[in-house]
């Protein structure tokens, strides 16, 4: 069964190339046997640098299934996940991931990830994109509030 969903998620990415509407990616969410959730690349399509096929996947399943909250789910991607999906991925809760190609397949054709892990184990001074804190005892004040709040839902 493992392999139909990856082969739904392979040939989405390989549709999604053909089409013109995104890069070579695409990924199913499956819960229980079924498919819940499906998206294929479409960073170009929509402009959105965050429209990964991981993510539009994601998106799809937590609206199919109304909840933030994806345990008992998991993913099946045409491709090993960017550090962006796989950080995805982890805060939707998804119990595995499955690939197909391997990272090194991406950056064979271009996609290469390896600068954002480069970027991510550098301390936030030695960054590309410089990051500075500014207001931080104002920009605490959401945290105090959240704190306080007796009837939140917590994630």
């Amino acid at each position: 069964m493992t392999d139909t969903f990856m082969a739904r998620a392979i040939d989405l990415a390989v549709e999604n190339v053909k089409s013109g509407k995104g890069g070579p990616f695409a990924a199913v969410v499956v819960k229980d046997g079924r498919i819940v959730g499906e998206g294929a690349n479409a960073v170009t399509y929509v402009n959105d640098p965050t429209a990964h096929g991981e993510i539009m996947a994601i998106r799809a399943a937590c609206k199919n299934l109304q909840s933030f909250d994806l345990t008992g789910c998991e993913i099946y991607t045409s491709c090993e996940p960017c550090p962006m999906c796989l950080v995805a991925s982890y805060w939707a809760r998804l119990d595995r991931i499955h690939y197909g190609a391997w990272a090194a397949d991406a950056a064979a054709a271009g996609f290469d990830d390896a600068f954002f892990y480069d970027q991510l184990r550098k301390p936030a001074d030695a960054r590309r994109i410089p990051m500075d804190s500014l207001m931080r005892e104002q920009g605490a004040a959401p945290f105090r509030a959240w704190k306080e709040k007796t009837d939140k839902i917590p994630y």
